[in-house]
């Protein structure tokens, strides 16, 4: 064999390896893109929100948090939102106690303070709505209350919340600004026990919140007055520390602040945070 083919011979065996090499290494990150493409395609599909998410909220958020519940599940297939409503201390009090749940929206920062004093939520409570206080009373008012003050005439049935509720404790910020003193029929737990009262007929008037009255329809009548613009409440909202779905109470509670959610309480009567 002469020295120019031999030489011929090995390029050509130094190509064929040059070539293997290169599909081997196409191949190899072919390969690693498939194996990313599948890992990112799996993590997608890993944070697919799903699961129940139990919230305790305070009741005067019964209508809107119920509408943003089911809207919350129309736009996440696959999760389900329940709620306990009530009283915020009471509720609050059931937390601290162990009673499960992945997010607590109370009527105000006290009720909140009872969670997170106890070191039982998860990050900071934001407040995302206000709340400010109407009187009710019977449809077409027979009582003739006009103000705060006409709530002490003699004979007229007055309900109110209970002064360790946020309605009741605003309720009783607005009379003592107004040096009233009002001996009312019943304390209620929550603010729907105190409208309920009015809507059958077993008092003539209640102080509960504007968002109540809105709720009520016609059932009630509503009367707006002046002092209650110095005890409107915030109202938080947390992650809890215990949550067993976090990352869609997450998803629920971004929903709740949302212009969208903003729009619901709105609507409901609730005042921007």
């Amino acid at each position: 064999m002469t020295p120019s083919v031999r030489r011929t011979r090995r390029m050509l065996e130094l190509a064929g390896a040059g070539a293997a090499a290169l599909l081997t290494l196409s191949a190899c990150s072919s390969s690693s893109g498939s194996s990313n493409t599948a890992s990112d395609s799996s993590g997608s599909a890993s944070s697919k929100l799903s699961g129940t998410v139990t919230v305790f909220a305070a009741a005067s958020l019964q209508e809107s948090f119920t509408a943003l519940g089911k809207e919350f599940e129309q736009q996440h297939p696959g999760t389900k939102v329940t709620f306990s409503f009530g009283g915020s201390d009471t509720l609050a009090a059931s937390i601290t106690g162990g009673a499960p749940a992945d997010v607590f929206a109370a009527a105000s920062p006290k009720t909140m303070a009872t969670v997170t004093d106890a070191k039982d939520a998860a990050g900071a409570p934001v407040t995302f709505v206000r709340n400010q206080l109407e009187i009710a009373t019977l449809p077409g008012n027979p009582g003739k209350v006009a103000s705060l003050k006409d709530l002490t005439k003699p004979g007229l049935k007055v309900v109110l919340c209970d002064k360790t509720v946020p309605c009741g404790a605003a309720a009783q910020k607005a009379l003592d600004a107004s040096h009233l003193k009002l001996t009312p029929v019943s304390y209620e737990q929550d603010v729907k026990s105190a409208l309920n009262k009015v809507e059958l007929k077993e008092a003539d008037a209640a102080v509960v919140y504007k968002t109540d009255v809105h709720a009520a329809g016609d059932k009630v009548e509503g009367v707006e007055f002046p002092e209650s613009a110095k005890a409107v409440n915030d109202y938080p909202i947390a992650l809890l520390k215990n949550a067993k779905n976090a990352e869609t109470a997450k998803a629920f509670i971004a929903l709740v602040r949302s212009a969208e959610g903003q729009k619901v309480l709105g609507e409901a009567g609730f005042l921007k945070p």
